[in-house]
């Protein structure tokens, strides 16, 4: 019998309810992968006890059994929840770092306030802050909550530790005249006490999705850390940082094709990176409708396939890559915004903020299926 077989009748006894309320009994996988027991979605973390740690919304989620079940706990007291009045974004980024300390980085949805003028094709005044926070209790307790920036950012990605011990935060900030995106990182070096911020990645554009957003890091064996960045212009831009992620001095494109929607990559235990992302048309096409150029959406007509997520891994941190397998597929829908974890060496779990994907497969299997195609 096969994992597809298998993943949709365990959907329909009740996994897609527990995920995203769009998710799928329409959408296809590749058959290497299966479903996972929950319905929860990404970023996670090991825990030095051996547990995988989540946030839900305001809570935190914690599992002793590889995700079977699950127990929760609020992350703010009742003094913290009426000091700090904090929602927690879908979109967020989450540590444990070498000390076991865990930190989150995310939005506060209750801080949103959104004036777009399509008008003026600008948001002045736009507010949706980057908050940090962390804890050195598994999570039960967290302290040191603080706002790093009040302007709007469109998301909070990805959150890393580099070999010396140093955080990297991603983050955005919405520029005015024009209304464009720029991103930028916040590093720490005292485990997420402070945080001290990098420059501003701002490659022009204009419009509520304009400029460059949603980026990702990863640290490369040399030492430097790499991001990639979205943008409309068909494919991810790379920059490269020499000071341990702080300041991003060589920006070019990256010629990896991409839609207008962000990527994830991670380092894996094998020493390979993987890469979870939205190509630009579906697979075994060369166009893709298009939408845009009037500097309202962007500045350029742009591709917003979402409808297939890929994935593919580099030995060569990112020179070339195995050719790319759709792990998901959904015609008009959007399965984007991925998150992996690596729940044990070598099996990876994949969840995406928008559309419900909530699978499970092995690194060697994807391989696999990548060189024989």
């Amino acid at each position: 019998m096969s994992l597809r077989s298998i993943f949709l009748p365990l959907l329909i006894a009740g996994l897609a309810a527990a995920a995203d309320s769009n998710a799928p009994l329409k959408m296809t996988f590749d058959a290497r992968v299966a479903p996972l027991p929950h319905g929860y979605q990404g970023p996670f973390v090991n825990m030095p006890d051996g547990a995988i740690l989540g946030i839900d919304q305001n809570t935190v989620i914690r599992s002793a059994d590889g995700g079977k079940t699950w127990s929760a706990n609020e992350i703010f007291s009742a003094d913290q929840t009426t000091e700090h009045n904090l929602k927690i974004s879908n979109e967020r980024a989450l540590l444990v770092t070498k000390d076991g300390t865990l930190v989150l980085g995310c939005m506060d949805l209750n801080g949103r306030k959104w004036t777009w003028d399509p008008k003026i094709h600008d948001a002045p005044g736009a507010e949706l802050p980057t908050w940090v926070l962390r804890s050195t209790d598994g999570g039960r307790t967290w302290s040191d909550i603080q706002q790093l920036h009040k302007e709007w950012t469109g998301a909070v990605r990805d959150l890393i530790q580099t070999q010396s011990g140093r955080l990297v935060l991603t983050s955005m900030k919405l520029l005015n005249y024009p209304g464009r995106h720029t991103v930028l990182t916040y590093v720490s070096d005292d485990d997420g006490k402070t945080w001290q911020a990098g420059n501003l990645v701002d490659l022009g554009g204009a419009g509520h999705h304009g400029g460059v957003t949603e980026s990702c890091v990863v640290e490369l064996r040399d030492g430097r850390v790499w991001t990639l960045i979205r943008t409309n212009w068909g494919e991810f831009w790379s920059g490269y940082s020499y000071d341990g992620g702080r300041f991003f001095r060589t920006l070019q494109p990256s010629g990896i094709p991409a839609s207008s929607a962000p990527a994830i990559v991670k380092r894996l235990a094998s020493g390979r990176l993987a890469l979870a992302w939205n190509r630009p048309f579906p697979e075994g096409q060369t166009s893709f409708p298009l939408r845009g150029g009037d500097n309202e959406w962007s500045e350029v007509p742009v591709s917003n396939h979402r409808g297939e997520l890929s994935l593919a891994f580099s030995d060569d941190d990112g020179k070339s890559w195995s050719p790319p397998v759709v792990v998901a597929r959904e015609a008009g829908k959007s399965l984007a915004y991925p998150y992996i974890f690596e729940a044990k060496p070598g099996h990876l779990w994949l969840t995406t903020m928008q559309g419900g994907v909530r699978i499970q497969f092995d690194e060697a299997a994807l391989l696999e299926k990548s060189a024989s195609r």
